[in-house]
Parts: structure tokens; sequence; C-alpha cells
């Protein structure tokens, strides 16, 4: 069903008529029936039949076609600067969610990433243009982190997006989204790149040193046609559930340079060279700085870096402190932090240094681990060995060999504090005797190495306190793990694809990019790191329509923005940012014509439900 335009001539002047046509099939093929006679359209009537359009999208023909009928003119009915109002009747309606999605559309063109995405996906024939259904996945997970259905359902049409963005309600609709995911899931390397730039702009990170490390996020459902659904070592402790890997690559101030998704059940160890490979692919081979946790070192991956010419400093396994156990019997210690020391030891060959760091509060950790353990040990032999005592009949040995494993199993790190011996006795009844003693070797070198760790790396000009720092920035990307799990809910995965997955992944990778520019933004302007106080107390300002009756009989919308209270005013200043009063021009709220009211009658007739009109 569409418009049809019809133009005459009568007595020299030319005249436009306008009339309602279904299309249907015929033997003889496609015929036109007109539904009803419009006339000449006014100007008020025009923009009631744009609106109508709009809702018959998808039923009768496209919006898009129906506008390119006739431009509607916002301007033809202005609302006067001085009307009457009654007072009484004055009533405040449509409360919408504005300070919080104010701030993240901000965050989303702060670092140009409505540039890239206008450049990379440009308006088409498209309903909506797709990068602005992209704006509102990323905004929608930063502000409020959930399924595509909840943003259609529940989320947009309670946020003032739509005046915004302009995209009407009933556009942000389920299908359209997924969609969005699948157009921007090609573009990650062009996003890659354009943050690289941009955040070196505008926060001039510091490139040469790059954080590196691993993380997993776990599915909801079986996950059957993502082949990297697998079940591994599970940080979420959901060992039962299948997940994915993510590496991620952060500067040292913490932004976001690249991720990778890997298999859930690859060890970290083999994702290195996959990384290095894609970030020099990305940004060229440099003698950049890998900043690496212990779980990814190995001898192989550190050959790999030395051979490109890569340098590195990274953590080494707890056992090669014993190495070094003279070293940290010596006084020479430096602190370089109230409760930090640190050292330097030799390396062979002078290729490489090792760098000793004991931290107090670390040492008190541990101990008290230790202790927990020790005491979860001793309780569980002593309660053998009175088992044994009581026993009225032989027991097999293999029984009890079982319990004594399973029990420094999960006790596993003082499990050599203790030598433990199953003895034939004969006096018995039950056969066997359990003797145990404490390991005095195990206890003192706990006591000497507790808080310490150890540093390896083949940076030569860095003295031990630079490398110490240098290290310590690997806290940067725990906190971008965090955020995204707890801040962005990256978990858990609810998509079963593997490209909707990667999707899902990349705008979570987009939404902690608006983060960590918050975040720095925030700190540049004195207001600390506290990225979620901010957006809970922008989200405390909403847009609202107040209508407002007049004496002549009809009503005019103003959508008015709340105003800041005084806590809200020093955040908004220290931002640097302005708030608008008032969303749009002031309007009259209309009531349906005659006309939208017969031709509903009429499309109903054909269309076989009721058709409603805007008001």
């Amino acid at each position: 069903m569409f418009l049809k335009r019809c133009s005459r001539r009568k007595c020299g002047k030319g005249h436009v008529y306008w009339q309602l046509v279904e299309s249907y099939r015929t033997p003889r093929g496609s015929r036109h029936r007109v539904v009803a006679y419009l006339g000449e359209l006014s100007k008020t009537e025009r923009r009631g039949w744009a609106r109508l359009a709009r809702i018959l999208d998808g039923k009768a023909a496209s919006a898009a076609r129906q506008l390119s009928l006739f431009e509607p003119a916002p301007d033809d009915d202005p609302v006067p600067q001085t009307v009457r109002v009654r007072v009484n009747d004055v009533r405040v309606e449509g409360t919408r969610d504005f300070g919080d999605v104010f701030l993240a559309l901000a965050l989303w063109r702060m670092p140009g990433l409505d540039e890239v995405f206008e450049e990379e996906l440009p308006e088409g024939r498209e309903g909506v243009p797709w990068h602005l259904m992209a704006c509102v996945l990323a905004v929608a997970r930063f502000v409020e982190p959930s399924s595509e259905l909840h943003v259609e359902d529940t989320w947009y049409r309670r946020t003032a997006l739509s005046e915004l963005l302009g995209i009407p309600v009933d556009e942000v609709e389920e299908h359209r989204l997924y969609r969005t995911l699948d157009r921007v899931l090609p573009l990650k390397p062009r996003i890659e790149a354009h943050l690289k730039e941009r955040i070196g702009e505008l926060f001039n990170p510091d490139l040469d040193i790059l954080l590196y490390d691993v993380t997993s996020t776990y599915f909801e459902g079986e996950a059957k046609k993502n082949p990297q659904a697998k079940r591994g070592y599970s940080r979420d402790h959901r060992p039962d559930c299948k997940q994915v890997c993510i590496g991620l690559v952060v500067t040292t101030d913490g932004f976001p340079l690249g991720y990778e998704i890997f298999a859930g059940n690859r060890p970290d160890v083999t994702t290195l060279e996959q990384i290095v490979e894609a970030m020099e692919a990305k940004y060229g081979q440099a003698r950049r700085v890998w900043v690496l946790d212990r779980g990814i070192v190995s001898e192989g991956n550190l050959e790999f870096l030395r051979e490109r010419g890569g340098r590195y400093l990274v953590g080494t396994p707890r056992r090669q402190l014993r190495e070094f156990e003279r070293a940290l019997l010596e006084k020479d210690w430096k602190e370089v932090r109230p409760g930090i020391e640190v050292k330097l030891a030799g390396g062979p060959g002078g290729e490489e240094r090792f760098v000793l760091c004991r931290s107090a509060d670390r040492r008190e950790k541990e101990k008290a681990m230790h202790e927990r353990f020790v005491s979860r040990i001793e309780k569980g032999l002593a309660g053998i060995e009175k088992g044994l005592v009581r026993a009225k009949r032989r027991k097999e040995r293999g029984g009890i060999e079982r319990r004594i494993g399973k029990l420094l199993g999960k006790n596993s790190r003082a499990a050599k504090a203790f030598t433990v011996d199953l003895l034939e006795d004969t006096d018995r009844a039950v056969g066997l005797r359990l003797s145990w003693s404490r390991v005095k070797e195990w206890a003192d070198w706990a006591a000497l190495s507790e808080g310490c760790y150890l540093l390896r790396t083949n940076l030569t000009d860095k003295t031990p306190e630079e490398l110490w720092r240098t290290y310590i920035q690997l806290t940067d990307v725990e906190e971008a793990f965090r955020a995204e799990k707890t801040e962005l809910n990256i978990r858990p995965i609810w998509h079963q694809t593997d490209k909707r997955v990667q999707a899902h992944v990349l705008f979570s990778f987009l939404a902690y990019a608006m983060w960590k520019t918050l975040q720095t933004w925030m700190e540049r302007s004195g207001l600390g790191r506290g990225a979620r106080t901010v957006i809970e107390e922008f989200a405390r300002i909403k847009v609202a329509d107040v209508i407002l009756p007049t004496t002549a009989g009809r009503e005019v919308r103003l959508s008015c923005v709340t105003r800041p209270d005084s806590a809200q005013r020093a955040i908004i200043d220290r931002l640097g940012l302005e708030l608008p009063e008032r969303l749009g021009r002031p309007s009259w709220v209309r009531r349906p014509s005659a006309l939208e009211a017969e031709c509903s009658l009429a499309l109903q007739r054909h269309i076989g439900e009721p058709v409603t009109t805007l008001s």
C-alpha cells in the first residue's frame, strides 16, 4: 500500500491530489486499487500523513518511500513566545533517562568513534543508519549492559536517545540490533587502529611499553555452534560452563590497544606469539617492552621475543626463588614505597637481570594462608589417626592412603610442611599406624620467602626501582578485566555462534575504551578515578515532557531537562560539559485530524489490524 500523487491543471492552475492505493496480484499481473481519495493536503495534514506513514512501515509501504513524497515542515505552526496557560491543568509526562546517555554520547564522540563508524558505515537505503545503531549498542553496553532484547523491550524506550540520535523507539528492534553486530564485526582492525591513533592524540600514552594478560568469560548454554567454546581453567569459578579466553593488550595508562579471542581450553603460555604477531602486523615491528605475568612466561616465549628484537619484563615461577636464597638473606634491600623493597640480583652472562621484590602486605597474606593450610592438614591427620585408633577390624591400606592424598591435595600450598608415613602395627586391630611430623626446612623457607617474588628482564638500562614500577602496572590489565566483567557485564555470554560472540566482545571492548576515556578525563579534571560514581550522578538527571494547556484550547509540549543539583553541577563544571535546558523546540500537542481518523479506519479494513495515529 502506498500514496499516489496525481496532478492536473484546472482553469490554468496546477493542482496536486493524493490517493491511497494498494497493490494486488491478478492472473494478468500486478494491479492497483484505490483505497481512498485524499484530495489536496494542507500543510498540517501533510505532517499528519508523514507521521502516519512511519507507523505503516512494514505494513503498507516503506517509511522512506512515504516520506520522500513530501517534506514535513516542523515550523509550519510554531508555538508563539507568549501563551496564556491554565495553571491548574499543567502536567508532567514521559520522564526519560538523560544524563547517563548524554555523558555516554560525549565519550563516544571524544575519541572520534562516531567519525570512524560514519566513514566505514555510510548511510544507504536502510531505515536507520548502521553507524547510529552501533552507537546505540555501545551506549547501552556502557550505561546498562544487558542483552539486545533488553535494549529493545526496556532500556531504549525509557531513555532520551530517540531525541538525541533521531531514531524512533519502534526502529530499535532486536533483529536490527543483531544485524548491527554482524555489520560492525569486520571493522575490528580499523577500530583498533583508530583508537591507537586517537588516544595518542588526546592523552599521549606511552606506547613503547605494552601490558598483556589473559582472562576467560563463560557461556550460558551449550554453545554448540562456536568451535572456540571449550571447558578449561575458569577465572570465573565456573568450570561447569564452556568458555572462551580473551587476551588483552593495554598501555601503561590502561588504555586498550587490541585483543584476541582464543579457545576456552587454550593454555595462556601458548597465546603470546599470536598476540605479538597481531600487534606487529597492526602497528609495525619495534623494540617494545612486553610486560607479562608469570602464567604466560616460558623459555620458548622469551626466546621468541629475543629473536624479534623485543624486550621483556616478566614475573617468574615461585620455585625459581630457591636459586636466590642467599640474596634473600642479605640486607641490601632498598625501599621504593612504604612496605615495598627491591634489590638487584645477578643474571647469567649479563644478558638478563633478576630483581627481587618483597612486600610487607603480601608477606602477611601469605603467612596467614600458610597457617590456615597447616592447621587444616594437622586437623585432618589427627582425624585419620583417631579413626585408626578406634577401628575394631583391619582396614585396607589403599583407602587410608587415598584419604591422606586427598587431604594434602586440597591444601597443596602446605603439603610439603609435613612428612607423613603409614606404618604397619601388629598391636592394633586395624594393623596400621599413622606417623607425621613437621618439616623444619619448609617452615624456615616459608618464613624467608613469604611476601617475595622475582622479576626477570633483558632491560639492562633500568634501575630495580624503575623495573618494579613498570611491572606493577600489570594491575592496569587486571583493572580492565574487572571493569569488563563487573561494570560492563561481558559475562556471561548468551550468544551461541562464534561471530556473534566476537561482536559481543568487540562492543565490550568499545565500552571499556569509553570507560577508560572517562577515567582519564576525570583524573585530569581532579575528580579521581571513580567512574561509576560519576555515571550514577549523571543518571539522576532526567528529561520530562511538561504539558501546558492554554486558554485557547490547545496544549504546548516542552521537553525539559531537570536542573542539576550542586554536587552534579560541580562534576559537570569540572568536566567542562554543558547540559541543555530543553530538548528541541516547544511544540503543539496534536490530536488526530478527521482525515487521519477516516484513513485509519480504511487501512484497518484492508490491513486487518488497528492502526493508531500519533498524537
